[in-house]
Order: structure tokens, then C-alpha cells, then sequence
């Protein structure tokens, strides 16, 4: 028998995040202030400032209703053609959010070894900045040219992108759901996903190539505070999406129940292929919850609900 429990907390309030942006301060196109503006106007209450190779913690931003996180991206790319071209040259991003930044002070944004395919070398790396009170993402697989071999050893990361908006703009890279259901197969170990914008904002609001505002993930916190923030990254307690809302999930009496804002279809992933799913008539966003059963053998189920544009909510993966 499946164990009764809440998989999203039952208790408090969704925050809607980004958790991955650049600024000015590496190659984006707006400032850290223009950034808190224009998410704030589109009711989001976090973003981690992830620039290239540099830290940003900005706590000048932080007030009652928005959270700035600490963070940085770093990288390590293969070695570059004759050319200088980056056009196929494979790469890991990987986004480190700082748990603890007001205890820090001169902190430099640090790199991997830059040995691409030393696999032992990059975990160790992520091992010591874990150790350091940082959380890893590891960032949008397919845009970076990655397959099974380059992440299915891959150790120290909290979550993976699931879905990152600016990828998806430059060449339809950035859905990756394959690659999550291959590091969960790979490892056996838990593993959250993240839905995220990658913004560098070339391109004004409105503009269809903008890259702000598509991707995101709803944290349920008690209150909005650094620490609770940092607490539901930990715990996983939290959904990805592109549109529509993952509002309550939860096991009970061996079923697993889903409510969510009306799509059309409502999918059960599980670690083999015993998908299980609810289906509306094409076209008509008319499902707002399903029940499904479980037997215990499932391995790891999540969740996906998808409304009749595309959009999806994106739940964590739970191990049974």
C-alpha cells in the first residue's frame, strides 16, 4: 500500500519565480532594477540573477514582496574549433543558488575545471560548492548539445530545466522532459525540475522573441522570506509550468489526486511505461482534477498537465 501524502504542501501560498536571469552585469540587456520591475508587474515575487561567471547578491532589491537569490552560472565548455565557432560545441550550464549570502562576504563567482568530459572532476567540483551552502540546477541539456553519457553520472544537482523559455526561442531547445526521465532512471535518487526563462531581454515586452515571462515555478512558502525560499528549493516543494496551475497533489487511500487550473489533458508519468492519463475532448480545457491508482511499483511518478495550447504544469518527480 502506497503511503498517504501531500506531495505539494497543503498549507500556505504559491510564489511565482524565475530562476534563471541575466542582467547587465554579464550579457543581458537590462539592468538588476529593470529586472525586479518588470517581474514584479507580471506578479512575480522571486528571481535569481544567475550572470555568467558572476555572483549577484542584491539585497538592495529584497523588500516585503520580492525576493532577490543569490546565484551565478558557470560553465565548462569542450574544447573550441579552429574556427572559434560555439555554433556545435557541447557544454554544461549549471546554476549555483547561494543558501546563506548574508554570511558571505567576497565571494567570487567560481568555475569548473575546464576539462570537458571529466566527469569525476566536474562532481567534485559541485560537491565542494554543495558543501559551500550553494544548491546546483543543471541548465537546459538540449540546447547545450548534451546526451545521455554527458549528464547520466552527473552527481550534486538539486534539479534540472526542465523547460527553459530562451532555449525554446533560439531553436525550439527548450523542453527536456527525455532528459529528466533519464537522470531519474540513471540515478534511483530524488531530483526536482525547474521551468525557467534564461532571459538576456534583446527584445522589448511584447516583442514575440522577448524571452522573459514564459517559463516559471510556483514555490508554496509559508511566507515570503529568503529562508523559506531556500527551505521549499530544498524540499522540492514546488511546480514548473508555462501556463497553467498545479494546485493541489497529494496521495490518499492508494490514489493519486491532481487539481489543477482547466486543461486538456492530465498525464501520470511513471518510471516505466505505465503512463496513466485523463483526457478532455481535443481542444477543450475542461479538466480541473483526476484521480489516479497506484500500486507501489511505479518506481517514481510525476505529473503533467497540459491545456489545449501546449502549456504545461510540471510536477517534481516523487520516488515510491
Amino acid at each position: 500500500m502506497v503511503q498517504d501524502r501531500a506531495l505539494l504542501p497543503q498549507s500556505g501560498q504559491f510564489y511565482k519565480a524565475n530562476l534563471h536571469c541575466h542582467t547587465v552585469l554579464s550579457d543581458g540587456h537590462w539592468t538588476k532594477e529593470q529586472v525586479k520591475a518588470e517581474y514584479q508587474k507580471r506578479g512575480y515575487s522571486i528571481v535569481a540573477f544567475t550572470d555568467h561567471r558572476h555572483y549577484g547578491w542584491h539585497p538592495e532589491l529584497m523588500d516585503a514582496h520580492f525576493i532577490p537569490l543569490a546565484a551565478y552560472e558557470a560553465d565548462l565548455n569542450e574544447p573550441f574549433p579552429a574556427s572559434g565557432s560555439f555554433e556545435r560545441v557541447r557544454t554544461y550550464h549549471l546554476n549555483f543558488y547561494d543558501t546563506a549570502p548574508q554570511a558571505r562576504s567576497g565571494f567570487a563567482a567560481l568555475q569548473p575545471p575546464q576539462v570537458y568530459g571529466d566527469l569525476d572532476a566536474l562532481n567534485d567540483f559541485i560537491a565542494r560548492q554543495n558543501a559551500d551552502g550553494f544548491l546546483c540546477c543543471y541548465n537546459h541539456p538540449y540546447w547545450s548539445l548534451q546526451c545521455y553519457d554527458d549528464y547520466k553520472d552527473l552527481k550534486g544537482v538539486f534539479a534540472m530545466e526542465i523547460y527553459n523559455h530562451g532555449c525554446e526561442l533560439d531553436g525550439l531547445y527548450g523542453y527536456a522532459p527525455q532528459s529528466y526521465d533519464e537522470m531519474l532512471r540513471a540515478s534511483g535518487k530524488a531530483l526536482f525540475c525547474v521551468a525557467t526563462d534564461d532571459n538576456h531581454d534583446a527584445y522589448a515586452p511584447g516583442d514575440p522573441r522577448c524571452d522573459s515571462f514564459g517559463g516559471w515555478t510556483m514555490l508554496k512558502l509559508p511566507e515570503l522570506r529568503y529562508d523559506t525560499v531556500v527551505s521549499a528549493l530544498k524540499k522540492g516543494d514546488f511546480y514548473a509550468s508555462t501556463g497553467p496551475e498545479l494546485r493541489e497533489l497529494y496521495i490518499q487511500n492508494g490514489l493519486l489526486h491532481v487539481k489543477c487550473s482547466p486543461v486538456e489533458k492530465i498525464y501520470m508519468i511513471t518510471q516505466g511505461r505505465g503512463c496513466k492519463m485523463a483526457l478532455a475532448p481535443a481542444g477543450e480545457n475542461c479538466l480541473t482534477e483526476a484521480v489516479f491508482p497506484l500500486t507501489g511499483d511505479e518506481g517514481y511518478i510525476r505529473v503533467d498537465c497540459r491545456d489545449a495550447s501546449g502549456h504545461h504544469a510540471y510536477s517534481n518527480a516523487y520516488l515510491l
